[in-house]
């Protein structure tokens, strides 16, 4: 079990290490809502930020949802699978 946990935590901590540089090269101004320095917003682009804002918390609460839901579901049989190892 305990090295199940060691192979996930490092490929945990190697995504975050690859996600921020990636991230980092990115260019904010090619996002939908995203207004240049100096600028005034517009409508549409207030629009376009609620809109992602909202699409970004909907997809959080089901991955919420979803998880908790998929761990709720599995745990017993994850428990009773520990023993047989």
């Amino acid at each position: 079990m305990l090295k199940k946990v060691g192979v996930v935590a490092a490929a945990a901590i190697g995504l975050s290490m690859i996600a921020a540089p990636a991230m980092a090269t990115a260019d904010p101004m090619d996002l939908p809502g995203m207004v240049e320095p100096g600028s005034y917003p517009t409508f549409g682009d207030a629009y376009n930020t609620f809109i992602l804002g909202g699409g970004a918390l909907g997809y959080g609460a089901a991955s919420l949802v979803a998880g908790a839901y998929t761990g709720i579901a599995t745990t017993p049989a994850l428990i009773a699978h520990s023993f047989a190892d």
